[in-house]
């Protein structure tokens, strides 16, 4: 039997305002909306058919209880280098999101943000493989470190400058 391995296609959030989701998904994240309507966007990179879908269709105008019930965590954001994640960290601060934590975890580093209805959001980029944490018996040891962030966002400066 051949063993096949899928890939994670899209992640589908229902939200309560479309227009605040697709501004953050946009600006922030740097999602493009490749469809639309007055309940749904599929929003994607590179021209995708979509990476990310918003809906109203059972949510709109509806406010989210708190974060302690089950659910999505977050969704991840993967930027190709240290400059891109440091451009979409900027852009964030531009819109006046809050930070939620930062941490270099040795194989990545992470940035996490909350939507407008509160969903939570994990910028990061990783390090090579080459460079990942490792313990004694070849395993993996991420960590949970502090992220300097205005380091972060000069790479990021830098990135915008070349």
């Amino acid at each position: 039997m051949t063993h096949i391995t899928p890939t994670l296609g899209h992640v589908h959030l229902q939200v309560s305002d479309l227009e605040k989701s697709i501004a953050f998904y946009r600006d922030v994240v740097g999602l493009e909306v490749q469809q639309s309507s007055n309940s749904a966007a599929f929003m994607s990179f590179g021209g995708y058919h979509h990476h990310l879908g918003l809906n109203t269709w059972r949510s709109k105008g509806t406010s989210r209880l708190t974060n302690k019930e089950p659910g999505l965590y977050h969704s991840a954001f993967l930027y190709p280098d240290r400059a891109a994640l440091g451009q979409a960290v900027i852009r964030a601060f531009e819109h006046c999101c809050k930070l939620q934590g930062a941490a270099d975890h040795g194989a990545s580093e992470a940035v996490y943000f909350n939507d407008p209805d509160g969903n939570g959001v994990e910028l990061y980029r990783d390090r090579p493989p080459s460079d990942w944490p490792r313990a004694k018996d070849g395993s993996l040891a991420m960590t949970n470190e502090p992220l300097d962030i205005p380091a972060l966002m000069a790479a990021g400066r830098k990135g915008l400058d070349a």
